[in-house]
């Protein structure tokens, strides 16, 4: 069974993810709301991956290295300025994004497998993963216009 891949690819995924997001959030001090919101994201998505300990024991994991190759490719450092904030929000959008498909292949193996606490927990968490990425965008698209038109 493959499913200890995924669950090692979401797993690392999401603690990437938490990483990343407080590193936005140190970096973007400056952003109030940037501070704080993904402070709370990072919070959040580490709490979804504890809630994968459980399943993990279970089924196995098998790391994969995607994650931290686009983390350490995209997230080494926040960028400065208004184009600097796009960026680094566009990045996290772009790892939040690759945690959401997870999330849906591994719910694939959970209505496979029957599973009724592996699709409790994907049902829950993959929820809250898009809510994730509909505040990325969101901001993305508020940040755009100041930094590509208004900003020097």
């Amino acid at each position: 069974m493959h499913l200890a891949t995924y669950l090692g690819l979401l797993h690392q995924s999401l603690t990437t993810l938490g990483s990343a997001f407080r590193e936005v959030a140190r970096g973007h001090r400056d952003e109030p709301d940037v501070w704080y919101l993904c402070g709370l994201l990072a919070e959040r998505t580490e709490r979804q991956a504890e809630a994968l300990v459980p399943l993990v024991r279970r089924y196995g994991e098998h790391r994969e290295s995607e994650p931290e190759r686009l983390h350490a490719a995209g997230l080494q450092g926040t960028r400065s300025g208004p184009v600097g904030l796009l960026r680094d929000l566009q990045d996290l959008y772009t790892l939040a994004s690759l945690t959401d498909i997870t999330w849906t292949v591994v719910d694939q193996a959970a209505q496979g497998l029957r599973d009724r606490e592996l699709l409790e927990v994907v049902g829950t968490h993959q929820r809250e993963t898009a809510r994730h990425l509909l505040w990325l965008r969101t901001r993305i698209k508020q940040a755009a216009p100041q930094a590509l038109v208004a900003a020097r």
